[in-house]
């Protein structure tokens, strides 16, 4: 597929949650808002942009937070408004496109390039979505229109909050000279760094670099970014229901309290073992290799994983695994967070060894999850899992 002739648009929610709360509340309007779990030990989860202005950003925690901006309101979140919202989102995107990409409960992709016959431009065409969001809804949204969907969510990001940003092919290399690094989509700080130590400031920077020398310092990725850095960008919009399988599947939780005692520890990896189970299974899937992620209380991260070497769907194959790489790091600082993912994904089969146990696994699984689906997560469970690790 070529960048030629394609018109992409990146629709992004502005501080969607914190502008959900802002719209249902008039006393928020124009007041610092975040959107977070239950206090005292939580973490940001949205920010409007009253409180951006003091230095409050989503994931951040929130002490640190009203640390920053001592007028803050603290709204407790409800993923369930939150979805309701951004269904009527997709519902009006929809009315410009079918070709939309759900990119995330905020944002959302669209293919133009043939629907030129009903609007005059991609101009007229996202100034009539960001009008009909607004009346409908009460909600802003940044708009990025592009002939890719790199450069379409760049130039969104360029226009926030509630902006229009549009750049035609021709204007792309000007678009990314100057454009730090880290502002890239995909480009995390870690590897910012590593660009860094080669030079590299800019997407201008990157897209002069000699492809060959990126690609042997970093791989076939190092071929991807430099295509990146000139503002290439081939994938198509999917829309739903074509995607492709997901490669993991994961879950984290911010502890209480910071620990490092075993028992507790257990307990928590054994609630996020049965959540990733049961997302593997719901979508017919088994994984090989599980990663358990672990933040400090000094909120450094240390990540390790571990194959295994059958194929894993049941929160107590996970959760043993995962146990076994906690035991093998001998962790003595405390922890405030736990991650645990499960991947190198592949469909289940419906082959089983001659003898029937694992069938009858399978089926014993399948009626724990229609309880639990019923009647909420971990209402049936695996009661040996509760003892204390050996």
């Amino acid at each position: 597929m070529k960048d030629e002739g394609r018109v992409i648009l990146h629709v992004d929610m502005d501080a969607f949650f914190a502008s959900v709360e802002q719209r249902r509340k008039p006393r928020l309007r124009g007041r610092p808002v975040v959107v977070c779990g239950k206090p005292p030990r939580t973490v940001v989860a949205s920010a409007s942009y009253e409180a951006r202005a003091f230095g409050v950003y989503a994931d951040m925690p929130l002490f640190e937070a009203r640390r920053r901006c001592p007028g803050l309101q603290c709204v407790e979140g409800n993923l369930y408004r939150y979805i309701a919202t951004s269904l009527r989102v997709m519902g009006i995107l929809r009315k410009y496109s079918h070709q939309i990409e759900v990119a995330s409960i905020d944002e959302a992709f669209l293919d133009m390039t043939h629907s030129r016959l009903l609007f005059p431009s991609p101009r007229r065409a996202a100034e009539a979505m960001k009008r009909r969001i607004f009346d409908e809804l009460g909600l802003t949204c940044s708009v990025g229109v592009g002939p890719n969907k790199l450069i379409a969510k760049l130039a969104s990001s360029r226009g926030k909050p509630d902006g229009l940003v549009v750049i035609r092919a021709p204007e792309v290399p000007h678009f990314l000279d100057n454009l730090p690094i880290g502002q890239v989509w995909g480009i995390g700080p870690k590897r910012e760094t590593a660009l860094c130590s080669l030079g590299i400031q800019s997407c201008g920077d990157l897209g002069r670099f000699p492809a060959k020398i990126l690609k042997k310092k970093m791989g076939f990725l190092g071929e991807r970014l430099h295509r990146m850095g000139l503002g290439i960008d081939e994938t198509p919009v999917i829309p739903l229901g074509q995607e492709a399988d997901p490669k993991s599947f994961g879950h984290f939780v911010t502890l209480p309290q910071d620990t490092a005692e075993s028992r507790v520890i257990s307990g928590f990896l054994l609630r996020l073992s049965e959540q990733v189970g049961r997302r593997l299974r719901r979508n017919s899937l088994q994984g090989r290799r599980v990663t358990l992620m672990i933040r400090f209380s000094d909120f450094s991260t240390l990540t390790r994983q571990k194959a295994s070497g059958d194929p894993l769907n049941s929160g107590k194959g996970i959760y043993q695994l995962a146990m076994r790489i906690w035991d093998s790091i001998g962790v003595k600082r405390p922890v405030r967070l736990l991650g645990l993912a499960v991947s190198n994904l592949d469909r289940t089969s419906n082959q089983f060894p001659l003898f029937s146990w694992p069938s009858k696994l399978g089926t014993l699984w399948e009626a724990m999850d229609r309880v639990n689906d019923k009647y909420g997560e971990f209402t049936l469970t695996w009661g040996s899992l509760y003892l204390p690790p050996k």
